[in-house]
């Protein structure tokens, strides 16, 4: 019953062919069809691709048992980590000694290479043309390794004041 008391309307087609039923009922009321043969592959077919193959055996690192009872003493007597704290220090430390002189030997390379471009230009009358861009990348690379020497500089400084330092002058009169 709907609110006004009225009967919902029944949408009847009646059975002769005289009469037009609309498509959209038509499809709506059969069923899709499947494939009269299913769609399987041959043996031979999926033989010969990588559904038999069998993925090789990738050992993962072992444990140093040693080191791991080490930590696990350490815990155990002073209640943190202090092994991986040390072995991370030592490792950035060992990063950062070994990425600056990479990079400062970089750019001595580029450089280098930058000056035999030029001469390669002047000496097929092209010079001109790439003489304001080149000396400009060679003047970008040589501030940078100013900023790398200043920085090796005051690193420097600042482990020679810990281990000698400046402010007790007592001890170096005696």
């Amino acid at each position: 019953c709907s609110p006004g008391g009225d009967a919902l309307p029944v949408q009847r087609f009646p059975p002769s062919s005289k009469q037009a039923v609309p498509a959209a009922y038509i499809a709506a009321s059969q069923p899709h069809k499947l494939p009269a043969r299913p769609l399987l592959r041959p043996a031979k077919v999926c033989q010969a691709g990588d559904a038999y193959t069998r993925e090789k055996f990738k050992p993962q690192p072992t444990r140093d048992l040693e080191k791991e009872k080490r930590r696990l003493q350490n815990i155990l007597a002073t209640g943190k980590d202090v092994e991986d704290e040390v072995e991370q220090m030592l490792i950035q430390k060992k990063e950062e000694e070994v990425a600056e002189p990479d990079r400062f030997e970089e750019l001595m390379n580029e450089i280098q290479e930058r000056r035999e471009f030029l001469a390669e230009m002047e000496a097929l009358g092209q010079g001109r043309k790439y003489q304001g861009i080149v000396l400009t990348e060679i003047s970008q690379k040589l501030h940078e390794m100013e900023i790398i020497d200043k920085q090796r500089s005051e690193e420097m400084r600042k482990v020679m004041t810990k281990a000698f330092p400046v402010g007790n002058k007592s001890n170096l009169q005696d």
